[in-house]
């Protein structure tokens, strides 16, 4: 009986489960690299359907509380007179003294857009329409601003926009990200995945700030700017 070179001895060839034809789970162990088809467990890869976001929700939970509940404060103010504000025939009187036409629409928009806007961004309902609504009344109070004292007054002078640069930044911040999942709108695409439309209520939120005050102020948001004080 001829014996076996060196060489010739049979061998296993290794397959996904192990040798050839064998049915154990013996896998690549001399491999640094999981078999295709594999998953590694533990590591950095979170891909969709992992549902941890960590602090992310809570974050976007308090910059909602913030930000809404700022305007909600002022609405407030303008439409029951609570927190020792004007009242509506208060700012009704105060947007007629400031030059606006119209002063019981603009006191009513003003208003609406305040109350509503910031009950709707604490509740995290609507809210890519509630941003938008709060980014047009502070932009249109940023303009307001701007076109009553001359020059770019950031943070001092009785024109400065530092408050409202941030209100609107932090506005803008919440059309992008979306509410979170702390929030009534979180069975909804938009608040975890905010996608194109936020861009079209960033655009439609600068369109009627820019047209209501055209159309209520007459006049130029950028008059008066000049070198920074």
């Amino acid at each position: 009986m001829a014996s076996a070179a060196p060489g010739d001895e049979p061998t296993d060839t290794p397959g996904p489960n192990g040798p050839a034809g064998g049915d154990d789970d013996r896998t690549y162990s001399y491999a640094s690299i999981p078999p295709a088809g594999t998953q590694p467990s533990g590591g950095l890869r979170r891909r969709n359907g992992d549902g941890r976001r960590g602090t992310l929700d809570f974050g976007l939970f308090i910059l909602r509380l913030v930000v809404g509940g700022s305007f909600l404060y002022h609405g407030l103010q303008k439409l029951t007179g609570w927190f020792d504000g004007p009242g509506l025939d208060g700012t009704k009187e105060m947007m007629e003294q400031g030059g606006w036409k119209h002063p019981s629409i603009a006191a009513a928009l003003v208003t609406a857009g305040e109350v509503g806007g910031g009950a709707l961004l604490i509740l995290g309902l609507a809210t890519p329409l509630a941003a938008g609504a709060v980014l047009a009344v502070i932009l249109n109070a940023w303009m307001f601003k701007q076109g009553m004292h001359p020059d770019f007054q950031y943070s001092q002078g009785p024109g400065a926009v530092e408050l409202d640069t941030i209100l609107a930044g932090a506005a803008i911040a919440l059309i992008f990200t979306g509410p979170g999942r702390w929030a009534l709108d979180r069975g909804r695409s938009w608040a975890t995945r905010p996608g194109a439309g936020s861009l079209v209520v960033l655009v439609l939120a600068f369109a009627a700030a820019i047209f209501t005050y055209w159309y209520l102020q007459d006049g130029n948001p950028l008059t008066g700017i000049g070198p920074f004080d």
